[in-house]
């Protein structure tokens, strides 16, 4: 394991990365492969009190990229190479929930399909599909 992940791996074990500053947490929830709930709070708003588009990006493609490396063999890890996003609604109560479903894994390439909702009103606020690139071990 390179310097860089090892850092990024204490980083995460310790608490302290972005995602958890965000608020992020897992819930459980039948039919869905792994959510994740994200509060909307002021500081994460845009102008209209909504939720930033770009941190609801942020939670799809860690909801994503969590399920893409779970399945990987020992070593190997994963790289977003593609990400549509399509807003329906804004979430402006929140919580935000992203609900992850692997819809093909393969030796090189894994693809997910992750709904976001605002479970305050249980709208469908945005749908995604992400695929990524299964990487080898890398070596020093």
């Amino acid at each position: 394991m390179r310097k860089a992940q090892r850092d990024v791996r204490e980083v995460l074990e310790s608490g302290d990365h972005l995602i958890f500053s965000l608020g992020m947490v897992d819930v459980e929830v039948e039919g869905v492969d792994l959510a994740v709930e994200m509060p909307v709070t002021p500081r994460v708003a845009n102008s209209r009190g909504g939720l930033q588009g770009g941190l609801i990006a942020t939670l799809i493609d860690v909801v994503a990229g969590r399920l893409a490396v779970d399945g990987a063999d020992e070593g190997h890890s994963s790289a977003t190479s593609d990400m549509s996003i399509h807003f329906l609604a804004p979430i402006v109560e929140g919580p935000a929930r992203a609900e992850g479903r692997v819809l093909r894994r393969g030796r090189r390439s894994v693809v997910i399909h992750v709904d976001v909702r605002d479970l305050a009103t249980e709208r469908l606020a945005a749908v995604s599909t992400i695929s990524f690139t299964v990487l080898a071990p890398l070596v020093d």
